[in-house]
């Protein structure tokens, strides 16, 4: 546990020693009024005291707590500002790590569980750390001071109060150990919790849809049933553990009052010196009781505390090398590619010319998007291949491969932020006049009097607040904003009304001038005029050329242009009948 604190304050470059000293002082000056109060009861037992010299030591005392608490305040205000300042740099980190891993990363994991990473379990950290490690060190300092005046005392009776330790730990550590397994199981309930609460409230639309309001979602429920159970557990099997610890130390208590007052009737010990353990031998175990509650809450941080280092672990994208292609046309040679066990792409070989408009065309599954992710360098390929300008993109930086592409999706992901905001994401840098130029450009300025704050209207989470259509336009003017040479085009007007996708037609049309365009398209009548048709089925390219050369060939794609020519709409089928009798309506495409 001790490795993975000093592991996560090193990776955010915080001073941990800053920590640990001002925690000293403050067991210090904790433990020193004790001392002083053992000096006392010393003088009070003498035949004579020396009552102005009792009255300088509680004058000391007094002075001594007054700077105990103004030490406590520093102290508490140095940690906690070195615990939220590792935290806030460790967020920052995870999402800085997070933005170099690549795609696959992401399909491998459920995004509920990489959210709760960054925002529960770092908040594990920062709440359970920021309040505890006071505790901890208090401990630690408070009892090493409180032990060292006892055995000035007498070392007998301070080993044997001290001899409590190792068993009152056993009974921790096994509450430790069993904390430890539970609170793997509740952190993994806690996100299945978090990710059914997602479907839940993503899929409100399709309960309403089937008429399941007011009802119970089993599967949520469940959820709930399980994280109450778990929490149960985390919490209270581990207890009676603590308390038996707890138990230790009152009994060696006892067994040192028992000896102490033997050893008095033999006169191997003075009363004084009996009546000091009395007094302070009983506070030498408070800290040590907040410390073994403290170290089961911990095994819990600690459980959390590997999970965001295992996810700082996880490997990189491959930094490459600082190369930029001087030309733009893309190359795959002999490539295949790997979906965890299936394979998408199969030994496939094509070249899209620069500055020319590619199509790809072909089923679900076929490998369309998978081709696009690996141009973007959001994939690498495991055989063969990919190269933009004759520069393998797995020699050039990430972030110089992003530099060169725009992207335009199906499913727009707009930032809880302005208009004016999201399309500024294509060029941070860029000016008032730039963006009002590409936003007139991608016809978003045609909704915006519609809008109470015009392009400063916030779009709300996704940009929920806004339509399909004018989210695309938006997506088409920060790539406007871009201008990057290539641009990947996947399925950008597969979804829109027929008045929508006009516009988001003529907004398209302004982003890929004098571009290297690939898209991937159903709507073949959307391609016709591409430069080149790659057709995909099963990984592989099947047929590849322009429209009217692809008719000609008659296959895979003049079928399903075919298709697409007698299916343009919907219609109700007559209704068949059978002995004159109608059996049922149905609809047809």
């Amino acid at each position: 546990m001790l490795k993975n604190i000093i592991y996560v304050f090193r990776e955010t470059h915080t001073r941990m020693s800053k920590v640990v000293w001002g925690e000293f002082l403050h067991g210090l000056f904790l433990a020193a009024p004790t001392g002083i109060l053992l000096g006392i009861i010393w003088e009070v037992f003498k035949t004579t005291p020396d009552t102005q010299w009792i009255w300088t030591q509680v004058a000391i005392m007094l002075g001594m707590f007054l700077l105990q608490l103004w030490i406590a305040q520093r102290v508490m205000i140095n940690t906690h500002g070195a615990i939220y300042t590792m935290t806030t740099r460790l967020r920052i980190k995870l999402g800085n790590h997070l933005q170099k891993l690549s795609l696959g990363f992401y399909k491998k994991r459920d995004p509920g569980d990489l959210a709760s990473v960054v925002l529960q379990d770092v908040s594990n950290v920062e709440m359970l750390l920021g309040h505890t490690i006071q505790d901890i060190f208090g401990a630690i300092f408070g009892t090493v001071f409180l032990s060292l005046f006892l055995f000035v005392m007498d070392w007998q009776l301070a080993l044997l109060m001290l001899a409590a330790l190792p068993m009152g730990y056993l009974f921790v550590f096994l509450a430790g150990k069993i904390s430890n397994k539970f609170s793997q199981i509740h952190i993994a309930s806690r996100n299945e919790t978090g990710s059914r609460f997602i479907d839940y409230i993503m899929g409100i639309c399709h309960l309403k849809a089937h008429n399941q309001t007011g009802k119970r979602f089993t599967i949520l429920e469940n959820a709930f049933n399980d994280l109450r159970k778990n929490s149960i557990k985390v919490e209270a099997v581990p207890g009676p553990f603590v308390m038996l610890s707890f138990i230790v130390f009152e009994y060696f208590f006892l067994f040192m009052v028992y000896w102490g007052i033997k050893r008095l009737g033999n006169e191997t010990i003075t009363i004084p010196v009996f009546v000091a353990f009395l007094v302070v031998g009983y506070r030498l175990y408070e800290p040590l009781k907040l410390l073994m509650v403290d170290y089961a809450l911990l095994r819990y941080m600690n459980v959390s505390m590997e999970r965001i280092i295992q996810l700082l672990k996880s490997p990189l994208q491959d930094a490459g090398k600082n190369l930029k292609p001087k030309n733009y046309d893309i190359k795959f040679d002999n490539v295949s590619f790997f979906y965890i066990d299936r394979e998408i792409l199969k030994n496939i070989s094509f070249t899209l010319p620069a500055k020319g408009l590619t199509a790809l065309v072909g089923a679900s599954g076929s490998g369309k998007t998978t081709i696009a992710n690996l141009v973007a360098r959001f994939w690498d390929v495991q055989k063969g291949k990919v190269s933009i300008g004759g520069v393998d993109v797995k020699d050039m930086a990430p972030e110089t491969v992003y530099g060169l592409i725009s992207e335009v999706f199906q499913d727009v992901y707009l930032f809880d932020d302005t208009i004016y905001n999201n399309i500024k994401i294509g060029k941070p840098d860029a000016t008032e006049t730039e963006i009002m130029a590409v936003a007139q450009k991608a016809q978003v300025t045609e909704f915006l009097d519609i809008l109470s704050d015009g392009i400063q209207t916030k779009v709300g989470e996704g940009g929920s607040h806004l339509s399909g259509g004018q989210k695309q336009r938006i997506s088409i003017a920060r790539a406007m904003l871009k201008d990057a040479p290539i641009v990947l085009l996947d399925e950008a007007t597969a979804s829109l009304d027929p008045e929508n996708e006009v516009y988001i037609q003529q907004a398209i049309q302004e982003l890929v001038k004098n571009k290297t365009v690939v898209v991937i398209a159903h709507k073949l009548q959307t391609i016709r005029n591409a430069d080149k048709i790659l057709v995909l089925e099963n990984g592989q390219i099947k047929e590849a050329g322009k429209h009217e050369e692809l008719l000609v060939n008659n296959g895979f794609y003049a079928s399903f242009w075919n298709t697409q020519q007698t299916t343009k709409g919907w219609k109700r089928a007559a209704q068949p009948t059978t002995n004159g009798k109608k059996v049922s309506s149905t609809m047809v495409s």
